[in-house]
């Protein structure tokens, strides 16, 4: 099979999604010079500068033009360049694109897709490096995805332009240039389906984004000493696949939830109470977490690494569980 980057995957995902339907187009700043992750560069040229529209420094602005077309039948594709400048955009997209299905009485949809580059990459400082994702998890009436390979990236951004509900799209920005097998032929990933990227008997570690494959890195770790963990990707953080889950705990029986986000308040707290709440008989050890300091991300290269969970800390967090 065929191998793309990230970021080749989502390009080709954009390019078969806007030759499908002539509804589908892209907006945000600087995308017909595909800045910073060259996702978008070149589609001006292929499908027109009308489709892929550039805009003032203004998020308010993308995401309300975005509203107002997705209402009135287009399928917007914005683009927040990094997903924390969706602060200067919150009233539009928590107070407007997660309510109007519900405002109208389930008479109007919303199918907008926002792209929310998102996570650390080496000193990119505090205002380019936040996991923000549990603040839309908390909004009800948004989807909130997070793929953490090419394959999955392309399947599920095309499954989401195709929705009719908002889509909060979060890329991991150090996984644009990671390769992986994509298929030729369409696929779509329905939302709210994990994904178990290695099986195992002994711990499953549920991680998102990056952070999937500090999980793997740590899997490969632990199975030098016999142990086998059950690395679970949920892929979509709402809906999300609580049946999934639930199966791979009652299997192994011991769970460690890791994740990029500053710990206090991060979605994978949510994940851990699903657990404790609903399958608490199921488990032989506590829930353990491992995910960022709460601190703003550091300019520093070592402290960065030191805010940010390493593959050792997931290591030593299946040690404890296991016993």
């Amino acid at each position: 099979m065929r191998k793309l980057t990230m970021a080749e995957a989502l390009r080709e995902a954009l390019i078969e999604e806007m030759t499908r339907d002539p509804r589908v187009f892209l907006i945000g700043e600087d995308l017909r010079a595909g800045v910073p992750f060259g996702v978008t560069k070149g589609l001006a040229e292929l499908f027109g500068e009308d489709r892929v529209l550039d805009t003032p420094i203004s998020e308010a602005a993308i995401i309300g033009a975005s509203l107002g077309a997705a209402i009135t039948g287009m399928r917007p594709v914005a683009d927040m360049h990094f997903a924390d400048f969706v602060t200067c955009a919150m009233d539009e997209v928590v107070n407007q694109i997660a309510k109007v299905r519900y405002m109208f009485g389930g008479q109007v949809d919303v199918p907008l897709t926002l792209r929310m580059p998102t996570g650390s990459v080496k000193g990119a400082a505090a205002h380019h490096s936040q996991s923000l994702e549990a603040w839309f998890v908390h909004t009800p009436g948004l989807h909130v995805v997070f793929p953490s390979t090419p394959a999955d990236a392309k399947g599920l951004l095309k499954t989401s332009i195709r929705g009719l509900d908002p889509v909060l799209f979060f890329e991991h920005k150090r996984l644009y240039k990671m390769s992986g097998e994509v298929p030729e032929e369409e696929v779509l990933i329905p939302l709210g389906q994990a994904d178990v990227k290695r099986p195992g008997s002994d711990v499953t570690v549920i991680a998102t984004g990056w952070m999937v494959h500090q999980a793997l890195d740590a899997a490969d770790r632990l199975s030098q000493d016999g142990i086998e963990a059950e690395v679970v990707d949920p892929r979509c953080l709402a809906p999300f696949d609580k049946a999934a889950l639930f199966a791979s705990v009652r299997k192994t029986t011991r769970v460690v939830i890791v994740e990029e986000a500053a710990r206090t308040g991060a979605f994978g707290a949510q994940v851990a109470a699903w657990i404790v709440e609903e399958i608490f008989d199921a488990l032989d050890a506590p829930v353990r977490r491992v995910a960022a300091r709460d601190v703003p991300m550091p300019f520093s290269p070592p402290l960065e690494e030191y805010v940010l969970p390493q593959v050792r800390d997931i290591v030593d967090a299946v040690r404890q569980v296991v016993g």
